[in-house]
């Protein structure tokens, strides 16, 4: 039996930000393997996703979070809800910014939120591989916000310029965060990576292929239930999963000419399933329309969005 290190640390770690700055994109890099789905279509992540990472040092649970973003339905509003509610569970904060875009409204609405929390904060100033042509801009916005120097910041924020997608500099951010963590023993097993029903993960691999195949045209309308989940032997499952659109003429989108799109989704979405289970997956993928399905509290609840 090995000794417990007891210096080991442990602690949760929100990453917050705009949408597609590229949360997901880094949680899956430190991980090593995918927890997020990613894509860039804004808005892609509208569940908090637990994706745990453990080492020598200790155990950080993350949690990727929607991006924060200026609402308009009761879906916007619920994935406001959540990311701010995870702020209060939490241990320390990266707010991650696209260093490679200019500041935008949204930005400022995040700083202005995280403002007056006291908790650690660590900058990351992502995408630097694109340039990070913009990193002043976002220093100046703190410095602005909190009327601060960055001098006098730097007890409470951290600046780090980084690449989810290269990985630049994301061993300093593990280094910054484990520094900063309490002293503790981990909280979950050392070979878990994910904490998340299989049932969202299968929906979200399914919205994920349907984010690349729709691109600009209605991705923001599209939801995923997973209705059936059938274990037919030990080597075959059924899934049944319904397409959630809005209005109907969305369903000659989804579907596609002779029922190509839907069925190059199915593929896509059937050969990174059996990966997951490790099983050969039958999937049913039923399109159905159900109006304003974002402004009704109960197929919210029953997809799950509920705070």
């Amino acid at each position: 039996m090995t000794e417990e290190n007891i210096d080991a640390r442990c602690g949760f770690v929100a990453i917050v930000g705009r949408p597609n700055v590229g949360k997901s994109t880094l949680i899956n890099y430190i991980v090593g393997q995918k927890v997020a789905i990613v894509s860039d279509i804004p808005q892609t992540t509208r569940f908090k996703i637990k994706g745990i990472f453990n080492d020598k040092r200790g155990q950080i649970i993350f949690l990727d979070t929607p991006g924060l973003h200026i609402g308009k339905d009761r879906l916007d509003k619920y994935m406001n809800v959540i990311a701010k509610h995870t702020i209060n569970e939490v241990d320390l904060i990266i707010h991650l910014v696209d260093s490679s875009e200019p500041v935008k409204e949204e930005e400022t609405m995040v700083v202005r939120f995280l403002e007056p929390i006291d908790k650690p904060i660590i900058l990351g100033l992502n995408k630097i591989d694109l340039g990070g042509k913009f990193i002043p801009e976002y220093i100046k916005l703190y410095e602005k916000t909190k009327k601060k120097s960055t001098e006098e910041l730097a007890d409470s924020i951290t600046l780090l310029p980084l690449s989810s997608l290269k990985g630049t500099n994301v061993d300093k951010l593990l280094d910054e965060i484990f520094t900063k963590l309490p002293v503790g023993q981990a909280l979950y097993p050392k070979d878990t990576i994910r904490d998340e029903s299989q049932n969202l993960f299968i929906a979200d691999v399914i919205r994920e292929k349907l984010l690349g195949s729709m691109r600009q045209e209605i991705p923001h309308v599209i939801a995923v239930l997973v209705e059936e989940i059938i274990w037919r032997s030990h080597n075959l499952v059924y899934i049944k999963a319904d397409i959630l659109i809005e209005r109907d003429p969305q369903r000659k989108i989804v579907v596609g000419k002779n029922g190509q799109v839907l069925k190059n989704i199915g593929t896509q979405a059937r050969k990174e399933l059996e990966e997951y289970l490790s099983k050969k997956v039958y999937l049913d993928l039923v399109v159905k329309t159900k109006e304003k399905w974002r402004q009704d509290p109960r197929i919210l609840k029953e997809l799950g969005y509920s705070p």
